[in-house]
């Protein structure tokens, strides 16, 4: 993997490059499952939280909850969840247009002053083609998709998953560059691409 391709990961559809990590404990909490899948939701959640080597906590002093997983049918539920329309700006236009494109998930970032991720609402509307996908599938992409503010662009084309003796694993590439994102000797926050060569010593050549 070379600096450039990490600095895909990380070049929006606009030509900027941004890169935040999280800058406190997460503290998940979600919505809208079964215990079962909800025990699935936040084993993967830990998973990657522990790869990045970072941390987790019973609650965020600020928020009480700071990742917050909401499993739905149709995006109108979500104008009926109390106060989140407080959490998320513009939710009433938000869900309008997610309606519109047909979309199946979305996550929405909010920042600390210093741009570092304070916290990330998960929304995950279980239509058809997702409904097909394995719960553990399901959670570990989004687990993967909240733990660094990734390009607009960057999973368009190709997920960051792959399957391993019939299991969901993350590609090794994408690990990596988690788990060098995470190093405390790196910024939480980026907007040069010049951060990519810092990332990918962290990272090295793969064999």
């Amino acid at each position: 993997m070379s600096p450039e391709e990490i600095q895909r990961y990380f070049t929006r559809s606009d030509g900027q490059y941004l890169f935040a990590r999280w800058g406190r404990p997460i503290v998940p909490v979600v919505f809208g499952v079964e215990d079962e899948t909800l025990k699935t939701v936040k084993g993967a959640v830990e998973a990657v939280v522990s790869l990045a080597n970072h941390k987790m906590a019973e609650t965020d002093p600020e928020l009480g909850a700071n990742l917050m997983v909401f499993f739905f049918r149709e995006w109108g539920e979500l104008l009926s969840v109390p106060n989140l329309d407080q959490l998320v700006s513009d939710l009433h236009p938000l869900v309008g247009r997610l309606e519109q494109a047909d979309a199946n998930q979305y996550r929405v970032f909010r920042f600390d002053p210093d741009g570092a991720i304070r916290a990330c609402f998960v929304f995950v509307r279980m239509d058809a083609e997702m409904s097909k996908v394995p719960a553990d599938t399901v959670a570990l992409n989004q687990a993967v998709q909240m733990i660094l503010l990734w390009s607009d662009t960057a999973f368009q084309d190709a997920s960051p998953l792959a399957i391993a003796s019939g299991a969901a694993v993350l590609k090794p590439e994408v690990a990596d560059i988690i788990r060098a994102s995470y190093d405390p000797l790196l910024p939480a926050v980026a907007r040069d691409n010049a951060h990519s060569y810092r990332v990918f010593a962290r990272v090295g050549p793969r064999q």
